[in-house]
């Protein structure tokens, strides 16, 4: 998934997925602010919601692009 389809895939209906990881994250105030108002503009995705998505979104694109695909493809 790109990072630009993210509003749409927040649209739709919230499917339930396992966590195994977690991580503690500390984002700049203004990063942390534009989590917070995704949040209230998809309320039915959590701040952690779109974190991950954000997250996993990126993580694909490095994956399928760039210098990076082949090294980050054989780890996966």
């Amino acid at each position: 998934m790109k990072v630009t389809d993210l509003p749409q895939h927040w649209e739709e209906e919230k499917k339930a997925m396992e966590r195994t990881h977690e991580y503690n994250l500390r984002l700049p105030l203004e990063d942390a602010a534009r989590v917070a108002a995704l949040a209230e503009l998809y309320p039915d995705r959590s701040e952690s919601d779109i974190l991950n998505d954000m997250i996993a979104a990126a993580l694909d694109d490095l994956v399928s692009k760039g210098p990076l695909k082949e090294r980050l493809a054989s780890k996966t």
